[in-house]
Order: C-alpha cells, then sequence, then structure tokens
C-alpha cells in the first residue's frame, strides 16, 4: 500500500504523523510525506521521503496559522503529490480540509490525525459540559463553514460528500429536533447547521479521526462519533543536539533554581503573556525555559530569571522541569503527562480552553490568570508545592505513557483497517515507543517521491 502523509508541517501536527509513518513503513508499506520544505529534514531523520509542498503549488498551505485561508491551495497540492506517489491511502491532520477534499477527488481514503481532545460536537451526552471560550456547537459551525468555503473554491461543491450516505436515523432524527425546536441556549444561530450534522458522517473526521489523548479528558458521559477512535499519544520528535542541551544546562545552571517549562501558544488576540511571564521569574524561587513555538515578540525583563529558547523538540527540556505553563495545546500537555508534569494552563482559543477544562476536570492542572495578580510567583510556587496535583497529573501520565507505547501500533491497524487490508504485524521487532518523543530517533536519508507501486490511478484532472 503506498500512503501519503500529509499534514501540517508544525512539529504538533507533523510529529505524531511520522510516528505512525514509521509504523506503518516497518509493516512494508510505502510512507511518503508531504510538507512544507522546513519539514525535510523531520522526514529524513524519521527514515521518510519527503516531497516539498511548495513544488506542488503549495507554499504556505501546510502551516497551522494559516490553515483557514490556505485549503485550496492545499487541495491542489495534494492531488499532484498523490498523484505522483500513486497513493492509496492518506494520512492528514485535523483542520486540513484541502487533503480532504484532496482524497475525495482521488477516491482514496483519508485518515485525520486529531489533538489529544474532540474539538466538535459529541454523538450524543456531554450535557452540562461548561462551554470555554465557545460553544462546541459554535466551533462545529464554524469549522464546517471553512470546509464548505474551501469545497466551493475547488468547485466540488455541486456534488454530495463522500461522507455525506453514512448519516445514521439518530443523526437524522437529533437534526428534525433541532430544526422543529428551535435553537437552544448556547448553540448555532438560526440559519447555521445544527450540531447534529456532525453526526456521525461529517466530512471533518475522514474516514476515521485518531485522538491523541485519554478518554478520561473527553467529558463524563459524552459518546464520540463512530469514526472517532483513541489511539493515544503518538510520541515521536528529532534528537536534540547534545551541544545545544549542554548550551542549556550550562544557563539552568547559572541560577540553579528549580525550572519551569514555560510553552507559548498562539495568542489568538488574547494579548501577551509577558507580564505576566516577567513578573511571576522576578525575584522569586524558580526560573523558567520558555519555548516560543510560533509566537514573535518576546519581552522578557533584563531581571528575569527566563532562558529563551525556539528547538524542534521539547522532551529533554520538559525532563529539567518540575512544572509546565501552557496555553493548553496538546504537543506540551502530552509532553508533559507523559513526564508526571503537573500543568499551569491559562487558555485562550481553538482547542486550548477545551483541553485546559478537560486538564481541570482531571486535577492535573491548575488556572493560571492571563494577567498579573498580586503575586504571581506564589501562586506558582503554590501549584508546585500542591501533591494531590503532582499526583493526579502522574496517575494520568501513566495512563497515557501505557497508550503511548503501543499508540503508532494502533494507529496503523486503523489505517489498515481503512485500506481494506488486514492488519499486519511489522517484519521487524517494531520500536517501544514509550517515551519515544525524549529519545533519539534513527537518521535516515530522504528518497523520490512515490516509487513503483501496483496500482496505476489515471490522471486527474485539476479544477
Amino acid at each position: 500500500m503506498n500512503v501519503l502523509l500529509c499534514p501540517l508541517s508544525d512539529g504538533g501536527y507533523l510529529y505524531p504523523a511520522l510516528a505512525v509513518g514509521r509504523e506503518l513503513r516497518c509493516r512494508g508499506h510505502r510512507v511518503s510525506v508531504l510538507g512544507r520544505a522546513g519539514a525535510a529534514p523531520f522526514a529524513a531523520e524519521a527514515g521518510l521521503p519527503f516531497a516539498a509542498a511548495e513544488e506542488f503549488g503549495g507554499e504556505r498551505a501546510f502551516s497551522a496559522a494559516r490553515w483557514g485561508v490556505t485549503g485550496l491551495a492545499q487541495f491542489r497540492a495534494v492531488v499532484r503529490a498523490a498523484r505522483q506517489a500513486r497513493a492509496d491511502l492518506l494520512v492528514t491532520s485535523v483542520l486540513c480540509n484541502g487533503a480532504l477534499l484532496a482524497a475525495e477527488t482521488l477516491d482514496v481514503p483519508v485518515v485525520v490525525l486529531g489533538l489529544s481532545i474532540h474539538l466538535w460536537t459529541y454523538r450524543s451526552g456531554g450535557e452540562g459540559e461548561p462551554q470555554y471560550g465557545r460553544s462546541r456547537a459554535n466551533r462545529t459551525v464554524e469549522t464546517l463553514a471553512l470546509y464548505r468555503a474551501t469545497r466551493e473554491e475547488a468547485g466540488l461543491a455541486g456534488r454530495p460528500s463522500r461522507w455525506a450516505s453514512t448519516r445514521s436515523r439518530a443523526a437524522a432524527g437529533a437534526n428534525a429536533e433541532v430544526r422543529e425546536s428551535g435553537p437552544t441556549p448556547g448553540g448555532p444561530p438560526p440559519g447555521d447547521p445544527p450540531p447534529g450534522d456532525l453526526l456521525p458522517g461529517d466530512p471533518l473526521l475522514g474516514d476515521a479521526l485518531l485522538l491523541r489523548g485519554d478518554p478520561e479528558l473527553e467529558y463524563p458521559g459524552a459518546e464520540l462519533p463512530e469514526r472517532v477512535h483513541h489511539v493515544g499519544p503518538l510520541p515521536w520528535e528529532p534528537a536534540a543536539d547534545p551541544a545545544e542541551l549542554a548550551a542549556v544546562d550550562a544557563a539552568l545552571a547559572r541560577s540553579g533554581k528549580p525550572v519551569v517549562y514555560v510553552h507559548l501558544g498562539r495568542f489568538f488576540g488574547g494579548g501577551t503573556p509577558w507580564p505576566r511571564l516577567n513578573a511571576t521569574f522576578t525575584g522569586g524561587r524558580h526560573q523558567a525555559v520558555v519555548e516560543q513555538g510560533r509566537t514573535g515578540d518576546p519581552r522578557p525583563a533584563p531581571d528575569a530569571d527566563i532562558l529563551l529558547v525556539r528547538k524542534p523538540w521539547l522532551g529533554p527540556l520538559v525532563d529539567r522541569a518540575g512544572f509546565v505553563l501552557t496555553a493548553g495545546t496538546s504537543a506540551p500537555v502530552l509532553g508533559a503527562l507523559l513526564r508526571g508534569r503537573p500543568l499551569g494552563v491559562t487558555p485562550n482559543g481553538s482547542e486550548q480552553p477545551v483541553l485546559a477544562g478537560a486538564l481541570l476536570r482531571a486535577g492535573a492542572a491548575v488556572h493560571l490568570p492571563r494577567t498579573p495578580g498580586p503575586d504571581p510567583a506564589g501562586l506558582l510556587d503554590a501549584a508546585w508545592r500542591d501533591e494531590r496535583l503532582r499526583t493526579h497529573a502522574r496517575r494520568l501520565g501513566r495512563r497515557l505513557a501505557e497508550a503511548a507505547t503501543d499508540g503508532p501500533h494502533r494507529a496503523a491497524d486503523l489505517v489498515e483497517r481503512i485500506a481494506g487490508q488486514p492488519a499486519q504485524q511489522p517484519a521487524t521487532s517494531r520500536e517501544n515507543h514509550g517515551y519515544s518523543i525524549s529519545r533519539p530517533g534513527p537518521r535516515g536519508l530522504g528518497e523520490p517521491l512515490g516509487g513503483r507501486t501496483t496500482v496505476d490511478r489515471p490522471a486527474l484532472r485539476l479544477p
């Protein structure tokens, strides 16, 4: 089977796809990667052939920061690359509308790698869930609107989605009930698709949506859509450079204070976190390693105990920390929990409020205010010393670590099932994936995209 990985190229989306791709390749499948040019070294280290999206007209089409406006370019790039690779199946990321439409155009299955929690409407249950930031129904409606806009741009609006026929009678009944009774408080406004439109045959899920968290993170009593599966963490990241780690250790040793790892997510217009960070790490008991991620304009105070970094790996930095501060995105949350580290969360947009709420319910995190209060360093110190918080983080972390050991294997089983192939054991003993987010991976060399295949698909005409 020929598999094309076409996730977003940011590490939090790319690395889980590479973990699945490595497992599929161990089973004898041909696996290729499509992404922006800067992702090439990571695919090479994972031992997978790579093609730059820019060569297929997909400039900036695989950026998490631009996912909502580059769907058409992504669609065209994936169609062209998949034709060249003779792909039998696509593996993409959540929010990759272009890849979903490419799979439909090519008439191949598509497996979507999701986040650590489900973002959209549940199949059933979930009543009483606090709606952090925005409701699930609102998030579902807005995401579907972007998908449908891309579908129209691609010239596919005139034909029904291939997933439309899988809608269940229960979903149709839910739609009818919503339309008859009118919008509910907190639900979508009149004229928007009701929440039931995502249950269970919606295109956002692809042929299967794989969640990387733990069922405990979903709201109690809620039922996921039928094509959504938990596979657990898919831990892979590039090996840390020893010289870079030595430089980090030397900088931390100069202060000697206990280390807090801070991972900045996107602000989504919520204001800069730097006043709070400066107040927390100036004159207090702790120092911070701040991963800037996709953010810019760092503003550490001159006397703050803050070390700024921008690294393609986070595992070794979390290993050196005793606490993790994050906005609530999946990569730092899973990285912290896999190591039993408690979290302080300051959510803003996207998945952040949903995941932060789940962590608070699980007792593995505390909420820290976005703006500095009277004693931010004291709040952090109290959270650091909270043994109950650490106990819950370790408990949830053990569950995730157990799932991570076999996560890529479970994901590959589902990929093979979706492709209509029997699940295979790899030709060689598969890697123990647990905690591989901290371990060096093999340093392979890339090879040309595609290659020999048993399926010769006819050329497709692009819109």
